[in-house]
């Protein structure tokens, strides 16, 4: 069975409840334009018309913290975690597993909100995003959540978050031209991951799991500056001990990189997904589509990614692994 590691779904009274948050119409005419983000049937029937093929859930865009203060986001988090558990128990076949949102500008209550999705619900990991309202992930208020999923040995994964208001140049006040997402995110994405790296996160915690959408972002292209290049860290900068810090860590940083895991959501890259299989480990790769955000509600995406990943030389038991057997085994389903 192919399990589908990334996909996105509004449980039904998540989505009643944050339209009284969202302030801007446009996005929310966007989602009703968008029936398989919210639609139960309607993602059902997507999922039948793939044969052998299931999708593990995740909470859409926009992070429960980017609308709603702490105060208010724990509960946004815990009215979504309630609504995938029904989906799990009432649709297992097609929704094996779901991924927990937690509110990441409410660090104690994520962390009680992973125990009881976890506990409680049998979440299979968490999702949450490269930045916090602006706020890298690497703050040390944010690390009890890295801590508390290398606890429960279950994995993190980690969606890229910026908006037009990333401005392209200093001289401007918002990104054009939607840059923001083409080439912001995989930045984003990308610099995420340097800064759990550099900050020992994973030297910390060598157990933890992070999948980074859309097969690692930048890292896997640019090994070359990654491996060598940053083998050379605190050689272009004065005003920071940076060669202090390499010195410091126990592997090389691009050998910190390799620990991360990655999706296949590239929305039909051969190139890229060649690029990322010859980076990352066979064992840290897992299929997923991003479904449902293209032209076609999930289905484009669906049906190019599994067309890409058909052309891969892949041997039986490599194609097994990513297909479903790697994030199985992550998720203690296997």
């Amino acid at each position: 069975m192919r399990l589908d590691a990334y996909t996105h779904l509004f449980p039904p009274a998540y989505f009643k409840r944050i339209q009284d948050h969202i302030t801007n119409r446009d996005v929310v005419k966007r989602w009703l334009n968008l029936p398989t983000l919210w639609d139960v049937e309607a993602r059902l029937r997507m999922i039948d018309s793939f044969g052998d093929y299931q999708q593990v859930l995740a909470n859409s865009m926009p992070a429960v913290e980017f609308f709603a203060g702490p105060d208010v986001a724990p509960e946004l988090a815990r009215i979504a975690n309630d609504g995938f558990a029904e989906l799990i128990a009432k649709h297992p076949d097609h929704f094996p597993a779901f991924v927990a949102s937690v509110a990441m500008n409410n660090a104690e209550e994520a962390v009680k909100e992973i125990d009881r999705a976890v506990g409680q619900l049998g979440a299979k990991g968490i999702q949450i995003f490269t930045n916090v309202n602006g706020r890298p992930l690497d703050d040390e208020e944010f690390y009890p959540v890295f801590e508390r999923m290398a606890h429960h040995d279950l994995p993190i994964w980690l969606h890229p978050s910026r908006g037009q208001d990333f401005s392209d140049y200093k001289s401007e006040q918002k990104s054009k031209y939607e840059i923001w997402w083409t080439f912001g995110w995989p930045y984003e994405t990308s610099a995420a991951m340097s800064r759990i790296v550099f900050s020992r996160i994973l030297e910390k915690l060598p157990n933890l799991k992070v999948i980074t959408h859309h097969m690692g972002a930048m890292i896997p292209f640019f090994d070359g500056r990654v491996g060598p290049g940053w083998d050379q860290l605190g050689s272009r900068t004065g005003d920071e001990d940076y060669e202090g810090l390499l010195k410091s860590m126990k592997k090389r940083p691009i050998d910190y990189f390799k620990m991360f895991y990655a999706d296949t959501a590239l929305f039909g890259s051969v190139a890229g997904t060649r690029c990322g299989l010859e980076f990352f480990d066979i064992d840290q790769i897992v299929f997923a589509s991003d479904c449902p955000f293209d032209p076609e509600g999930g289905y484009q995406f669906i049906r190019e990614t599994l067309a890409v990943l058909d052309k891969m030389d892949f041997t039986k038991e490599q194609r097994d692994k990513v297909m479903g057997g790697n994030l199985r085994r992550m998720m203690k389903m296997a």
